[in-house]
């Protein structure tokens, strides 16, 4: 398993370029899961559904399963947040995980930049992004920038910058995967 990070100002359009790229990834055979961090309070079972009932009533963990999908919901009460090697030791076999969010986390970040939002370019202070996917050029960027509109080229940029998650880890202070 290989691990990159998508990162940005909110408002940047990650998730938008995320799944303009996923199947790029995808028809080369790799299998993909996504880690998206979430600034507020989200819910993705909906009341009248038995899995909402069984948490509303005090479960900590429920886990739903079909014969297409399974998910787990795991309440926090008053424990932390999770941190970002948590969750990655909790992730599937696949062969590339990419995280949206978590921008000021240890790993390696593709940024994903747009000029018209006016905030300032993340790569020039984080020497943890690898590279840019963005709407102008930054000829003078030390890293590597694709155009936005490019998703094969994004794909191809995000396969080759993912680090082996055994390091990623590492980085982050976790224990290794076994």
């Amino acid at each position: 398993m290989r691990v990159i990070g998508l990162a940005g100002w909110s408002g940047s359009r990650k998730t938008t370029l995320l799944v303009r790229v996923i199947p790029a990834l995808v028809a080369r055979g790799l299998r993909i899961a996504t880690l998206k961090h979430a600034h507020h309070d989200f819910d993705i079972d909906r009341p009248g559904k038995d899995s909402h009932a069984h948490r509303k009533a005090g479960a900590s963990e429920v886990l739903v399963s079909s014969r297409r999908r399974w998910a787990m919901v795991h309440e926090l009460g008053d424990e932390p947040e999770a941190t970002l090697a948590q969750l990655l030791e909790r992730i599937c076999p696949c062969d590339l995980v990419v995280v949206e969010g978590f921008k000021r986390e240890s790993i390696p970040k593709v940024e994903v930049y747009r000029s018209a939002y006016g905030r300032p370019p993340l790569h020039p202070d984080d020497p943890l992004i690898v590279a840019v996917v963005s709407d102008v050029p930054f000829e003078n960027a030390a890293v590597p920038v694709v155009d936005l509109n490019d998703a094969e080229a994004v794909a191809m940029l995000m396969r080759d910058a993912a680090k082996p998650i055994d390091r990623v880890l590492r980085d982050l202070g976790a224990r290794a995967l076994t």
